[in-house]
């Protein structure tokens, strides 16, 4: 049941502001209200991590992995009613949002495996050597702990997976943070529906109930609050380069300094390589369109650049996109604010003097998303900043290259982006080889014969990148990687071995993968 009513630890609290969530379809307000949380929700629900971090910090891998485990059953013991209030909130379709859980509890519990596998912990030791000349060699075991309390920003275009109960939220989780989320005000229902299973998670596993609070509002001055908040120690968002820049500020000036890991802004350029695109121009125009209108294009990956050589085979890529694009429906943005960006953004290339258009998509109903396609030469785009923003929809910009040099010089002009896309065949492989250092310098990941939609929940996944495609390149929203920006490090030296955490005590007793003196700890021993 939604009530509308804030979830501080095990408390529902009801403040007197209020909002309602809007049904983009039909662009009118749903019921019910939902309290307006503001600086004192945020105090209170600090307070209660604070108070819950040093017990839950304490717990064991498999505590915290069956919680992690118990979070994502919850999540789908709400069965329908999860999906018709997201649909309704949201305007996607019920096939996306179900495969969207899916990822969300698949997630959840590949954290709970990594927990489970040491990948929270990640002991080293270092065996002391007293005869070692000059000097003797102490004895040295690391772990690592979680950060302390995180705050985390839900995402408007993915309800679910990058929301309450997503990535942020799982992998703060699993490095043993509380976690206080600020509930994106586009979807407040979907949010408290999920917020509430993992509450009665938190409750069924015996935890302290400050391991977890949602706040709802739709106020700048809740999420400010919150990082600035001296009990909170990281920050987890997704959104736009604006809202992440300034949660950036916040953290920055605060007195403690703190890490916020924002993904905000990208294009995810294509390179259609001129072999390739000789060899299949109609083929990648149908992949492309595809991608690009994807979820009415509000992907953080979707491709918003395209660069290419001028030539035949550009020439046809053209002709099939355009003909694509204008053959697409145009599909339900996720709000009014969101669909109004997207025309002005759609505008700014309209009104160019150094961009034409290719082709339109057909019009749409209430906050529908018409989809674009524009063309520009390579020195417009390099002399023009403003043909690199984001436009955060299915729009997208094809650059024409008159040779391999001027694509070179296109890479390299690039901000950081998620992604970088290569299409080609072994004969574009010299070129590519070209391409390479400068995309690696430019990209979290680089494709090859692929589009950008599609992130795989996994080991190997890097969902990040330089500026400002992240506020830390360094870092992933995605994959489990994602635990490391919610831990540090914690090194024992020659302490006594009563006083050593499980993780790093002789026999193990953890049975977690170790790294001692440089090599991985031999499969069912321990050191002495």
């Amino acid at each position: 049941m939604i009530t509308g009513e804030t979830l501080i630890g095990s408390r529902d609290v009801t403040a007197p502001a209020t909002f309602r969530a809007v049904d983009p379809a039909r662009n009118v307000a749903i019921e019910p209200a939902f309290s307006e949380a503001g600086p004192a929700e945020v105090d209170v629900a600090a307070g209660l991590a604070a108070e819950a971090f040093p017990a839950y910090r304490a717990t064991s891998p498999e505590v915290r992995a069956a919680f992690l485990d118990l979070i994502a059953l919850r999540i789908e013991t709400l069965g329908d009613a999860l999906i018709e209030r997201a649909m309704l909130e949201t305007g996607l379709p019920a096939a996306r949002l179900a495969g969207e859980r899916a990822r969300t509890t698949g997630q959840l519990r590949l954290f709970a495996s990594w927990v489970r596998a040491g990948g929270a912990d990640e002991p080293r030791l270092d065996s002391p050597l007293p005869d070692r000349m000059p000097l003797p060699r102490v004895d040295l075991r690391l772990r690592h702990i979680g950060i302390g309390p995180v705050a985390v920003f839900g995402a408007s275009n993915f309800p679910l997976a990058f929301s309450v109960a997503g990535g942020d939220t799982a992998s703060a989780l699993a490095a043993g943070c509380p976690v206080i989320v600020k509930g994106h005000p586009a979807h407040p229902g979907t949010s408290e529906l999920v917020g509430r299973a993992i509450r009665d998670a938190v409750q069924e596993s015996g935890l302290p109930e400050g391991v977890f609070s949602l706040l709802t509002g739709r106020s700048n001055e809740l999420g400010g609050a919150l990082v600035a908040d001296p009990r909170i120690k990281a920050v987890g968002f997704t959104g736009s380069r604006a809202g992440g820049l300034a949660l950036c500020r916040i953290a920055a000036n605060r007195p403690e300094p703190i890490p916020v890991f924002a993904e905000m802004s990208s294009i995810n350029p294509v390179f259609l390589l001129p072999a390739a695109l000789a060899e299949r121009a109609e083929a990648l125009a149908a992949g492309f369109v595809s991608s690009l209108t994807l979820g009415a294009g509000q992907f953080c990956t979707n491709p918003g650049l395209v660069i290419a050589i001028a030539g035949a085979g550009l020439d046809r890529f053209l002709a099939a996109a355009g003909k694509a694009v204008e053959a697409a429906p145009a599909a339900t943005m996720l709000t009014p604010g969101i669909a109004d960006a997207y025309g002005k953004g759609v505008a700014t290339l309209e009104g160019s003097a150094e961009v034409t258009e290719v082709a339109r998509g057909a019009e749409g109903g209430p906050n529908g998303c018409r989809p674009a396609l524009f063309v520009t030469e390579a020195a417009a785009f390099l002399r023009e900043p403003v043909l690199s923003h984001e436009v955060f929809g299915a729009s997208s910009l094809v650059i024409r290259c008159a040779a391999a040099d001027e694509m070179l010089a296109v890479a390299r002009a690039l901000e950081g982006q998620l992604t970088a896309t290569l299409h080609l065949t072994p004969a574009d492989h010299t070129l590519a080889a070209r391409l390479l250092p400068v995309l690696e310098e430019k990209a979290g990941r680089i494709l090859a014969n692929g589009w950008p939609t599609g992130v795989e929940v996994c080991h190997a996944m890097v969902h990040g990148g330089p500026f400002p495609a992240t506020s830390d390149p360094r870092s992933t929203s995605v994959g489990t990687l994602a635990i490391r920006r919610f831990l540090r490090p914690v090194c024992y030296q020659d302490l006594p071995e009563n006083l050593l955490p499980a993780a790093v005590q002789a026999g193990n007793p953890l049975r977690l993968p170790r790294l001692v003196d440089g090599a991985p700890e031999t499969s069912g021993e321990a050191r002495p």
